[in-house]
């Protein structure tokens, strides 16, 4: 499970949430081997005052947030962050310098999904990749 939260300037997510919201797919796809119907995303469009950081990021400054199961290896979140680097930047025109991305795992036992605790919960997909 891959919950993805995006934050930009309300203009630029305007713009490119299409392009944003398949590039972060596609990477999680090739970089953590999920299923292409999982696709969990929510952009979160901040006024310029609202979105304080230093200027030589520019307007197309974007933080993606990664809340995921635990169990991924390192080698599977270092290929992710470089996917989301490449992709990011080739389909919707983001410089690796205006990005920036964080990974936060939890145990399964702290999410709640489909009614259930999602570490009684059978996936149709694998975690340990």
């Amino acid at each position: 499970m891959a919950q993805i939260i995006v934050y930009g300037h309300r203009e630029t997510l305007g713009r490119r949430r299409p392009a944003l919201k398949n590039a972060i797919h596609g990477a999680i796809m090739v970089a953590l081997e999920y299923p292409a119907d999982k696709c969990f995303q929510r952009f979160i469009a901040l006024d310029d005052d609202d979105f304080v950081h230093p200027e030589d990021r520019g307007a197309d400054y974007t933080i993606i947030e990664i809340s995921m199961f635990e169990g991924r290896s390192d080698d599977a979140k270092r290929a992710l962050i470089e996917e989301l680097f490449h992709r990011v930047e080739v389909e919707a025109g983001i410089a690796p310098h205006s990005l920036e991305i964080t990974i936060t795992e939890t145990p399964k036992l702290n999410w709640g999904i489909r009614g259930t605790n999602a570490a009684d919960l059978t996936l149709g997909y694998k975690v340990e990749v």
